[in-house]
């Protein structure tokens, strides 16, 4: 908090030299990037210790995939050209914490965002099994994807390790324990550049 404000403090002033003011306008980029790493870290440590309780309601799940659609919809705009079909039936419902799945899908849509390749489509479809109801995202990786499907979901773990910018590898990890604290499952399949969550 203090390297926030400090920087923020910095960034308004006209500091010289010049070049100054970029360093500046860096170091309050990385200083929110930190802070966005230790909330995250901090969610997924409650989640995994029992610590985080899910409040659970039933909810019906197009509204919610539409929510977070909404809610990365200007980026999802400036991404490469990938058109979003989603096929998710408006008579579903499902029992969850509606914060904690809104997160898992929000984390999938930006997954999809980033790492998908250019001009193609990310599909969101839905289904109800007699046990339950199966989700999935599935995207064409814009990289090759040479990780194990159950590794992929763990912590700190990405899967173009060539990408330095973006992503922290708490995305999906984030999303497999979020889904189980609702009672849910989460798994990750690959096939050649087919990711499915």
């Amino acid at each position: 908090t203090s390297i926030i404000n400090y920087s923020d403090l910095l960034v308004k002033e006209e500091l010289t030299p010049a070049e100054a003011n970029d360093y500046a306008s860096i170091i309050s980029l990385k200083a929110e990037k930190l802070k966005k790493l230790t909330q995250d870290l901090f969610e997924i440590s409650k989640v995994q210790s029992g610590n985080d309780v899910a409040v659970t309601e039933k909810l019906n799940l197009s509204t919610l995939i539409a929510q977070a659609m909404a809610e990365e919809e200007s980026e999802n705009e400036k991404s490469s050209g990938l058109e979003f079909i989603i096929s998710v039936p408006d008579k579903i419902n499902v029992l969850c914490d509606g914060k904690k799945m809104s997160r898992v899908f929000s984390n999938l849509i930006v997954n999809a965002r980033i790492y998908s390749l250019s001009g193609t489509r990310v599909y969101i479809e839905a289904e109800e099994e007699t046990d339950g109801v199966l989700i999935s995202f599935k995207n064409i990786a814009s990289y090759k994807m040479n990780f194990k499907d159950d590794e992929i979901t763990e912590r700190f773990t990405r899967g173009d390790e060539a990408r330095s910018s973006d992503g922290s590898g708490l995305g999906l990890s984030i999303a497999k324990s979020f889904t189980e604290a609702c009672g849910g499952s989460f798994s990750v399949k690959t096939d050649g550049d087919l990711f499915k969550a």
